[in-house]
């Protein structure tokens, strides 16, 4: 979420101070709209927030929503704030929300985004491709990089599926002859984890163990084409950022909001369901944060503000 919040403030071109929140017992379990007074609760580990107040707050996550509402308060009102994400309440006391279409939030506060935002640019990409390529270097092209998430409250990935997922890719390196960059997260889980290892001992193959600099942005950079497992909207959003073909991994379960987001994506030509074939094409690569950002400052007028 840190990266949602920072990716639009660099596209603002604003000076940032980045800030914690840790509420305290029992505020951070319960609703934030059940925190009337966050800036009273807040516990060790989060940052001071004091005047003088900032111009422009932007928040992530349901956590920071009271955080933000209380500085624009104390503020009196000229704190610009823009939040990130469905607050799911208080939607007028926002100046402006960026939320992924799929959400289905509409209204004259609401800037749509197409999937979710980040803080991947064209700059960071062309660095990263610079660093990784002699790392990659011994891979056969086309280089296929695979992003696999894992479970969460709509989606499964599992054992079996693991599996499956790894005898395609080893099929599709025999069949094509190209090499395989594949890194998990931290929902991927050790079952899975070891099952793609082992589909995956006799190709031609770097997989990421955790440990080192992470290769995320080279895998993104660098890959022919790319991955990428159903269960995470902003995995699909960042790989359609370099404009390269982009597959979705189906895995059991899904959602309507899910589903939005996925048909949307498909019909739009950014990407196509993965059935263990590659094939070429392009689009205009997806910059919602820019998009955002735009928007955003044709609203606040961003010659009256200085600092996030």
């Amino acid at each position: 979420m840190d990266n949602q919040s920072l990716g639009l403030a660099q596209a603002l071109g604003l000076e940032i101070e980045q800030k914690r929140i840790c509420l305290t017992w029992p505020w951070r379990h319960l609703p934030s709209r059940f925190c009337l007074a966050p800036l009273r609760f807040l516990g060790p580990g989060s940052s001071n927030f004091n005047p003088p107040w900032p111009d422009v707050v932007i928040g992530t996550g349901r956590r920071t929503v009271a955080v933000a509402l209380a500085i624009k308060k104390a503020s009196g009102g000229k704190t610009f704030n823009i939040r990130i994400q469905d607050p799911y309440y208080a939607y007028d006391k926002f100046d402006v929300i960026v939320t992924p279409r799929h959400d289905g939030l509409s209204g004259p506060n609401i800037v749509n985004s197409i999937g979710g935002l980040h803080a991947i640019t064209p700059t960071r990409l062309k660095l990263a491709a610079e660093h990784f390529a002699p790392q990659f270097s011994d891979l056969p092209r086309p280089l296929v990089a695979v992003m696999v998430g894992g479970s969460n409250k709509c989606y499964r990935m599992t054992a079996q599926i693991g599996r499956q997922l790894g005898a395609r890719l080893a099929a599709l390196s025999k069949e094509t002859g190209a090499g395989i960059l594949l890194t998990t997260s931290r929902r991927t889980g050790a079952e899975v984890e070891a099952v793609l290892r082992e589909e995956l001992s006799d190709t031609p193959s770097l997989i990421w163990d955790g440990s080192g600099e992470n290769p995320y942005l080279g895998f993104l950079s660098l890959a022919d084409a790319i991955l990428v497992t159903a269960d995470s909207v902003n995995m699909v959003s960042e790989a359609c950022t370099t404009g390269k073909p982009v597959y979705v991994i189906e895995l059991e379960g899904g959602s309507d909001k899910f589903n939005r987001f996925h048909r949307g994506m498909q019909s739009e030509g950014y990407t196509r369901p993965f059935i263990g074939k590659l094939e070429n094409w392009t689009y205009p690569p997806l910059d919602d944060v820019g998009n955002a950002a735009r928007e955003i400052g044709r609203r606040m007028s961003l010659k009256t503000y200085s600092k996030i």
